[in-house]
């Protein structure tokens, strides 16, 4: 299948048009009008610091429904012994800063200037949200993601404490589960998010939640 080279107009492929691998279209810009239209369909961009956008739609999608996570035995011993607290939109970019450092310390990281810059815009907008973890009142980890009608779209977390991460997908999970949102997407299988009940389903059901969603 083509790859399909995008231009400055606000259009992408169809979705089903992705390459085996995933890959859709390369080119384009991160304005809040084409990042709302590719998470709308499933789309999401993700690139290496020195390469062009790449826009991916891949045919098996990773997903946790918000009110199967899973909390394990240690977790649930852990949360009984300590404060754990979720603060939404505590300091979004503060969040996805934060979010990058830890990659680019490790294994490297997609976040770039541009993407920090167009994530904080959908955030003004109201279509992006952080959420931070409080272990005995110190901040100890948090997630950003795009949040568009019933569907988050997980984009990265970071730890800064012991189980800071786990923490703050537990109770933004259930936060979730309290108002009827659909799914989580976790774009890529983890075993990490496997073990927090996250599940593989292929895009026929992907597409038909995100109807459900109303996305």
């Amino acid at each position: 299948m083509a790859v399909y080279r995008l231009d400055d107009t606000i259009w992408l492929p169809k979705p089903e048009l992705a390459d085996d691998d995933g890959l859709l279209a390369v080119g384009g810009d991160l304005s809040v009008e084409r990042l709302v239209l590719a998470y709308s369909n499933g789309i999401f961009p993700w690139f290496n610091p020195d390469d062009p956008i790449l826009w991916w739609c891949p045919k098996e999608r990773f997903i946790i429904r918000p009110e199967n996570i899973h909390i394990s035995h240690s977790m649930k011993k852990f949360m009984k012994q300590h404060k754990v607290e979720m603060k939404l939109d505590r300091d979004f970019a503060d969040t996805i800063h934060r979010c990058r450092m830890k990659r680019e310390a490790t294994v490297g990281t997609w976040i770039t200037d541009d993407m920090e810059k167009a994530y904080c815009e959908l955030h003004k907008f109201g279509l992006a949200n952080s959420v931070e973890a409080y272990i005995d009142g110190e901040l100890a980890g948090g997630l950003y993601g795009v949040c568009i009608g019933r569907c988050f779209f997980g984009e990265s977390m970071f730890s800064d404490k012991e189980n800071g991460s786990k923490a703050a997908l537990i109770l933004f999970a259930q936060f979730l589960a309290e108002r009827d949102f659909v799914m989580i997407d976790c774009q890529f299988h983890t075993d990490h998010l496997e073990s927090m009940g996250g599940e593989r389903i292929n895009w026929e059901e992907y597409r038909r939640l995100l109807d459900e969603g109303e996305v």
